[in-house]
């Protein structure tokens, strides 16, 4: 009896111990789930912020440049068409160049999420 009830004990022992485990691996996943949901709720409003903010700013360069480019050339819809053309070239360069930035996102991403 004492072989079968030490085997019950080392068997209870392992349960519990598993059950330990078990427990202890949720709550560190739960946790890793926070900390990579709190990354990332910080990072799109710290980019919402930052990004409302130079849009602002790169849409008053742009109007006062064109004003100014209108003026140096004595024709203001000119000054527009420049600097409407300098950002259609822009947005030309971005979409070609398209690719290398969803790599560089997703090797920075995949650096916090998988850290």
């Amino acid at each position: 009896m004492t072989v079968l009830e030490s085997l019950n004990n080392t068997t209870n022992k392992a349960t519990d111990t598993a059950e330990k485990y078990l427990k202890t691996s949720q709550q560190f996943i739960k946790l890793k789930v926070f900390q990579q949901l709190t990354i990332s709720l910080s990072l799109i409003i710290k980019l919402a912020i930052i990004g409302g903010l130079a849009a602002l700013a790169l849409i008053f360069i742009a109007v006062s440049g064109a004003i100014a480019i209108g003026e140096a050339l004595n024709n203001l819809p000119i000054g527009y068409l420049i600097v409407g053309v300098i950002f259609l070239l822009l947005s030309c360069v971005v979409y070609f160049i398209r690719t290398l930035i969803d790599k560089k996102i997703i090797k920075a991403m995949s650096n916090k999420f998988f850290d």
